[in-house]
């Protein structure tokens, strides 16, 4: 089969896009994020000429090379609870990746950015290998791939290091929550009720960097 390369949106442009997502809601809006911390949010039509910022967070995300806001994901009831998920770095006081939720104001075209709730932060050694994919799976499970964490060859051997989250890709629950965290370890989880201190949000590891993976609609696998 022949394929070629269509622009979709003539009339809009972004600066760094590095994801598109829907929310799943039935409203038909695409949802852009912008690298230095703005998720845009349009109509998905070919003939749209303008959107609207639906979360600004470039007060607090550290943005350039490999760092900034980089994944977005809808909780799949986001309908009815407007929930949603970001993972982006910032420096401040440290470098560091957080997860975080956000739920959406009383507009259906703007978040609450005051709603921010913390899932996870992790120190961040250097500023390149962040990874940044943030997605729900067909199991309801929410997943975020980390980078090693930096510089050059895994210095810190952090991939390997079933005690570092960095170099791994993470499987939790967010609709249930565990003592002293606001998310659940699901109980199918490699490393549930381990007793040699290894984290249990550890789904995969061994990791470079996981800029981006999917899942196959068809099969359920992870890609």
């Amino acid at each position: 089969a022949q394929l070629q390369l269509e622009q979709a949106f003539t009339d809009l442009t972004f600066q760094q896009p590095v994801d598109i997502q829907n929310a799943g809601d039935g409203s038909n809006k695409l949802f852009v994020v912008e690298q230095k911390g703005i998720i845009s949010v349009f109509s998905n039509n070919s003939s749209v000429n303008s959107k609207k910022i639906f979360l600004d967070i470039s007060d607090r995300v550290s943005s350039g090379g490999e760092m900034g806001l980089l994944g977005l994901a809808f909780h799949h009831n986001y309908k009815s609870n407007g929930y949603f998920y970001v993972n982006y770095t910032t420096n401040s006081p440290t470098r560091r990746t957080i997860v975080s939720r956000f739920k959406v104001s009383s507009d259906a075209n703007a978040a609450d950015k005051t709603t921010e709730q913390i899932l996870i932060q992790i120190e961040q050694p250097y500023s390149n290998h962040n990874g940044g994919q943030t997605s729900f799976g067909p199991d309801g499970y929410l997943y975020i791939s980390l980078g090693d964490g930096g510089s050059g060859g895994d210095p810190q051997n952090n991939a390997q290091n079933l005690q570092s989250l960095l170099g791994k890709i993470l499987r939790i629950d967010v609709d249930k929550t565990d003592s002293g965290k606001n998310y659940s370890i699901p109980t199918d989880n490699p490393f549930k009720g381990n007793t040699s201190g290894n984290r249990e949000e550890i789904y995969a590891y061994g990791l470079r960097n996981v800029w981006r993976f999917s899942f196959d609609s068809a099969t359920k696998e992870l890609w």
